[in-house]
């Protein structure tokens, strides 16, 4: 409760004087103009600060405030520009108008002697001469003309303009003056060959004029210089100061002399588009191809040389180009000059240049198109930007040699010569059997040339149809790589040269390229299940599908997530590994093929393979010898006992003496013939070998897996109890134990499960809880935020009503006023139609006044 106000603090009766309270005395206000505002009982204490309200005054107070606040603006509602006053004290009231000019006057005078440049201490007012500096008319800057003087400068003379415009009649009259003294009168040639000597000599005076003064002005200076050195009385240089040496200059110094002297990077030629340069390639392959026609057909090409060619009334004929040196050197020999061996000489050569006319159009045909065949033992087409690495470091004797080199020593060896030459154009094969008629029989260099060739005669940007050409030529390589694969021997080094081919096709279509690929795993998913179906078993599949997986690893990312072609082949590699028994040797270099290309898959994205690891622990199960406790499980397709339950295992240590590690070859996979007895026990070592190396690498792949050492349980058990003992080679176990190293060596990455502490849960007690009341009434039992809060609220929405209130009677005060004004232009316009009508009714009274006077007369 809030105490009592005081007895003199209380409110005032409604008709005491309003100057009692302080200040300005006020009017006693019209009695009519007071409200008070009556309480139906007195509450004491309680505070009354609207008992008694002037809503005249208090109404006049605000139309005058909204009438120079809301009603100016309102009148400016549509103006943009608004002129402010900007002078010195303009707005001050406290200032008058004496201050505000003396004010203003020496801002002006300080803006005009303001320094432009603040660093520049010395700067002065500049003084000026019929608006030139003074500074400047002291440099005596004049520039004097060389060539004549000052003062004649541009004029002629008088003699000269006397001779050459409207002077005849002077001239004949003093000619005729030494006439009258006895003397010849001289011509008009005579008197301008006199003008023209004077002139010449008067130049020449002139000229003597500037080199003496020039002459003088040397002089002048070679003695200011000594006067000047005497004048600055220096010491002699001392020898000490001689022979002392000179700075070595900084590394800052030796930079910047370099790099003033580096050579500035000169402009080159544009850099042909991808079309340009496949243009550029079929166009150089075409002509070639034309070339090697014209020599297997035996067609001369010196008809075509010999026939005349046009030239022009204009040609002065030296447009020849000397191609060698037909200088011969002398030599004498027991002092007799060697004639008969310069002409053997020339005789060789004339059967050389016989020998090379046929190819001599073709060379300056590919020196003309730019190409840089480097010699006449280079491919030509093998010069371009698109030759491949393998094919720059062939060895020479390997390359073709260029056409143009050949000698031609008759017709018939020419032409034979040409048509056992590789053709330079091909046609796009329109079936695998076309592409296999087009490499069969060709060397592998020949092979790939053929189709490179191909490539650059058929490139999308050169033909709309070309584009379909090369993506069917992608299938059919797929095709052709299949079937040197399944040959006897599998040709491998050819498909290692093609893949280079194929992964150009399959950037330039990877879409088509991704359906090849997935039609040939298909194709090898659909038998292998059909097999499975049949015989219930599957052996593994041929060298074909083995390379036709590892070349879709080559070919597409195989760390994407998801991938349309990786995918089914991790697909398909696993089903291999899964439902494929292991019989034979061969089965277990195919499986470890998989296992590296399973790792070359997964070596980016770190993808854990179940299959991967049960393979490899299997690999290792057979060769060892059986025991009953091993401390693992194995599951399909390997067998604890059984037939090839110790595939891998040598007895022999013989052989194992005589073994040597080598990399294993997939002819391995594909071999047919019986071996004998140690080139299988070597086998199986190299077997083993690369399967611990398979291990060591999934070690060191796997090792971030936080069940890392769970996986590789089964592995080092089998590694520990008999792989690591002494009867196996050296190599093998040094192997065996550094991928034991590398097992030991990862951390654990997990922490065990364990219940989670928490604290007890407290027992529940029946303790009273004591609420502080603060005050009674509406706010009974609230705390004082919440109070807070209350007050606000209460604040806001009392504040909030004030404010719609204020808005309401603003809209009323300018809807007033917007009434007033169309109540004046009514007004106006009223006063204006009476004005009207009355002038009109005072014409119309005139003219019908004269009318009037008009019928009378």
């Amino acid at each position: 409760m809030g105490k009592a106000r005081a007895t003199g603090a209380r409110a005032k009766a409604p008709g005491a004087p309003a100057g009692a309270r302080g200040g300005r005395a006020r009017p006693n206000p019209n009695p009519f103009e007071v409200k008070v505002n009556r309480q139906k009982f007195q509450v004491l204490g309680r505070k009354t600060r609207h008992d008694v309200g002037l809503p005249g005054v208090s109404r006049a107070r605000a139309i005058q405030k909204r009438t120079q606040t809301l009603l100016k603006e309102y009148k400016e509602r549509d103006k943009a520009n608004v002129f402010t006053d900007r002078r010195f004290g303009e707005y001050n009231s406290s200032l008058s108008a004496e201050e505000k000019m003396a004010r203003r006057f020496a801002l002006e005078q300080q803006r005009q002697h303001e320094k432009k440049n603040i660093y520049n201490l010395n700067e002065d007012e500049e003084l000026t001469h019929y608006g030139q500096s003074l500074a400047d008319i002291e440099k005596h800057n004049d520039v004097v003309d060389s060539d004549s003087d000052t003062e004649d400068r541009g004029t002629l003379s008088a003699e000269l303009t006397l001779a050459h415009f409207g002077g005849g009649g002077l001239i004949h009259s003093t000619s005729q003056q030494p006439g009258q003294d006895g003397e010849r009168p001289r011509s008009r040639k005579e008197l301008i060959e006199e003008l023209i000597a004077k002139s010449k000599l008067e130049k020449r005076g002139r000229q003597a004029q500037r080199e003496d003064a020039l002459e003088l002005t040397e002089r002048l200076d070679r003695d200011w210089k000594e006067i000047q050195n005497l004048l600055a009385r220096k010491a002699p240089p001392s020898q000490d100061r001689d022979k002392k040496e000179k700075p070595q200059p900084d590394a800052y110094d030796v930079m910047v002399r370099e790099l003033g002297f580096e050579m500035k990077a000169q402009p080159s030629n544009r850099m042909k588009t991808e079309e340009e340069l496949a243009r550029e390639e079929q166009e150089r392959l075409e002509h070639l191809e034309a070339e090697r026609v014209r020599r297997m057909l035996g067609k001369d090409e010196d008809a075509a040389a010999q026939k005349p060619t046009h030239v022009s009334a204009d040609d002065l004929n030296d447009g020849f180009v000397l191609d060698k040196d037909d200088r011969r050197l002398l030599s004498y020999k027991d002092g007799k000059m060697s004639i008969q061996e310069e002409q053997s000489e020339e005789a060789g050569d004339s059967v050389d240049g016989e020998g090379e006319g046929e190819g001599s159009s073709e060379e300056d045909a590919e020196d003309s198109e730019g190409s840089d065949s480097g010699g006449p033992d280079s491919l030509s087409d093998l010069g371009s930007d698109a030759e491949s690495e393998e094919e720059r470091e062939r060895p020479v004797q390997e390359r073709r040699p260029h056409p143009g080199a050949r000698l031609a020593g008759s017709g018939q060896g020419a032409r034979e010569a040409a048509g056992t030459e590789l053709p330079y154009t091909f046609a796009a094969p329109e079936s695998s059997e076309d592409l296999k008629s087009l490499l069969s029989g060709k060397t592998m260099e020949e092979q790939l040339l053929v189709v490179e060739r191909i490539q650059k005669c058929h490139h999308p940007s050169l033909a709309v149809g070309n584009k379909a050409k090369l993506e069917k030529l992608f299938g059919f390589l797929l095709e052709y790589v299949g079937d040197l694969a399944t040959s006897d021997p599998p040709d491998l080094r050819v498909i290692d040269k093609l893949v280079v081919q194929l992964y150009n096709l399959c950037q330039m279509f990877p879409e088509s390229a991704s359906e090849s690929v997935r039609f040939v795993l298909r194709d090898a998913m659909h038998d292998l299940e059909g097999t499975i179906e049949a015989k219930g078993r599957a052996a593994f599949p041929g060298l074909d599908v083995l390379v036709y997986l590892k070349i879709a690893g080559m070919l597409f990312p195989t760390s994407d997530f998801w991938h349309p072609v990786v995918t089914p082949a991790l697909v398909c590699m696993s089903q291999l590994l899964t439902k494929c028994p292991v019989l034979s040797l061969p089965d277990v270099v195919k499986g470890l093929f998989l296992c590296c290309v399973f790792l070359d898959y997964v070596a980016l994205s770190r993808r854990f393979i179940p299959e991967l690891i049960n393979f490899l622990l299997g690999i290792l199960y057979i060769a060892t010898p059986n025991m009953q406790s091993q401390g693992h499980t194995l599951v399909h397709p390997f067998r604890p006992l059984g037939k090839n339950s110790e595939l891998l295992l040598v007895s022999d240590e013989e052989d194992k003496a005589t073994w040597q590690r080598r990399s294993l070859s997939l002819h391995w996979a594909h071999r047919q013939k019986a071996q004998t007895r140690t080139e299988a026990n070597h086998t199986r070592l190299s077997c083993l070998a690369v399967c611990l190396a398979l291990v060591k690498r999934c070690v060191l792949l796997y090792g971030v897996l936080p069940a890392f050492h769970d996986i590789m349980r089964p592995l080092r058990a089998l590694l520990g109890q008999h792989l690591a003992d002494h009867s196996h080679p050296r190599e093998l176990q040094e192997l065996c134990q550094s991928t034991l190293t590398a097992m030991d060596a990862q951390e654990r990455r997990y922490r065990p499960l364990i219940c989670e502490k928490s604290k007890p849960v407290p027992l529940k007690l029946f303790t009273p809880r004591l609420v502080k009341v603060q005050e009674f009434g509406k706010k009974q039992g609230s705390s004082k935020e919440e109070q807070e809060r209350k007050r606000l609220i209460h604040k806001h929405r009392r504040e909030f009503k004030g404010a719609v209130r204020e808005i309401r009677k603003d809209n009323q005060f300018l809807a007033r006023m917007q009434l007033s004004e169309i109540m004046e232009r009514d007004a106006e316009r009223k006063r204006k139609v009476k004005q009207l009508f009355n002038s009109l009714a005072e014409q119309e009274g005139e003219w019908k006044a004269l009318k009037r006077k008009k019928f009378k007369k």
